[in-house]
């Protein structure tokens, strides 16, 4: 598994991060940008990013679910990775918007059942704002969210964010991780 996760670390470096001047989700600036879709949409990365994940969704979870739309290929590969594994953890996407028709939910997948456990993901946290989101959204739907995990903690205030909702959060990596100075990436 190390050489999987040092893999992955290596398709982040080269494929998903852009050191460039950029405005971010939270509406920060920063001197770096990392795309994680260039990764998890592939299929080496969506195959290394569950494997990493799965390591570290608590054995008493049901689903994984997380906002769209970064979440969206990490959910999916999880589950399918998960099932080759003799792991059965159902898929659930958060929507940033209820649907317009039908149903107008906000969480989209397989009915589980009340209280059900949720490992919820992100691919890139700054502030936490996407994960909080979806966690609310798990919560609101009669699941219980027990894990925030992600790909990069950018060391941005997101894990305190989190940290203050009684959430610990789990990221396979971080900005130090990328070799990205903390003085070049916050304005």
């Amino acid at each position: 598994m190390v050489k999987e996760k040092e893999r992955l670390l290596e398709l982040l470096k080269s494929k998903a991060l852009e050191v460039r001047r950029v405005t971010l989700s939270s509406g920060r600036t920063s001197d770096y940008y990392v795309d994680c879709k260039r990764v998890t949409l592939s299929p080496e990365g969506a195959y290394l990013t569950a494997r990493q994940m799965l390591e570290m969704i608590r054995p008493d979870v049901a689903a994984v679910g997380g906002l769209t739309l970064g979440a969206d290929p990490i959910v999916a590969a999880i589950a399918a990775v998960g099932h080759i594994q003799g792991r059965e953890l159902q898929a659930l996407i958060v929507r940033k918007e209820p649907k317009k028709h039908g149903t107008m939910n906000y969480v989209e997948g397989p009915a589980l059942e009340r209280s059900a456990k949720v490992a919820v993901v992100e691919d890139v946290v700054t502030t936490g704002a996407s994960l909080i989101r979806a966690i609310e959204r798990i919560a609101a739907a009669g699941y219980e969210p027990v894990q925030a995990l992600a790909i990069l903690d950018r060391q941005e205030g997101g894990r305190e964010a989190l940290d203050a909702r009684g959430f610990k959060l789990h990221a396979l990596f971080s900005r130090d991780d990328l070799c990205i100075n903390k003085g070049n990436s916050e304005q």
